[in-house]
């Protein structure tokens, strides 16, 4: 299993150093799909004894990043894409309305470092590091919404799917598609224009939808 392991056995926080350890395998895809996260072996890993490993996939099954299976044990989750559809629809709905919201609230700042967040992303030739832009770009606008708890729904939203993102991004090619995208949002947020904010934010994501579906049914590998 690849994940980065660190000395944590005199630490209080052996599970939280342990889950994000994992959240993040997973997320960037180090750890596949159906891959068996076996205790002995990750608390061998970390150092520790297996009641933090245990609290650690507890934490990460409920963020429905790992799923409990008879006679296997926990295993990375798989995600089908009719799953995949409806958060993508949701973050469509939810991250329109917090970019109307952020919108009138964003100040020079906030749009310095969201375009600083596009130029890395068209730099960045690093695929693992393509998803975490891509959400520090999104984030950053975010970040003055007013909406907490929306984000955090879409923050939660994003942990489900961006392997799948990173992989959509990589088969299709879509790097300078995507920039364009987020330059729209970008512009129409330097313009004040929160309605088509709104609108290119939806559209957005729903093209990621489109092409995820496209790719996976001529390569459902």
């Amino acid at each position: 299993m690849k994940f980065q392991a660190v000395d944590i056995s005199k630490t209080e926080t052996a599970a939280t150093i342990i889950f994000r350890a994992l959240r993040k395998a997973i997320i960037e895809g180090e750890l596949k799909d159906g891959t068996p996260l076996r205790q002995d072996d990750i608390a061998k890993a970390f150092k520790t004894s297996r009641y933090p490993v245990r609290e650690a996939i507890a934490r990460l099954e409920q963020q429905g990043l790992v799923t409990v299976q008879r006679y296997k044990g926990a295993v990375v989750a798989t995600l089908s894409m009719q799953d995949a559809a409806e958060i993508f629809d949701l973050r469509a709905k939810l991250e329109a309305d917090i970019i109307r919201a952020a919108v009138p609230q964003m100040t020079a700042e906030v749009l310095q470092t969201a375009e600083a967040h596009l130029d890395a992303f068209l730099r960045c030739r690093d695929p693992m590091r393509w998803g975490r832009i891509n959400r520090d770009f999104h984030a950053t606008l975010y970040s003055v919404s007013g909406l907490p708890y929306h984000v955090e729904i879409v923050e939660a939203s994003m942990d489900r799917i961006d392997r799948y993102l990173r992989a959509q991004l990589v088969m299709s090619d879509g790097m300078s598609r995507t920039d364009q995208e987020h330059r729209a949002i970008l512009q129409a947020c330097q313009e004040g224009d929160a309605d088509r904010a709104a609108t290119l934010t939806a559209q957005h994501i729903l093209g990621a939808k489109a092409s995820l579906e496209q790719q996976l049914r001529s390569d459902p590998a």
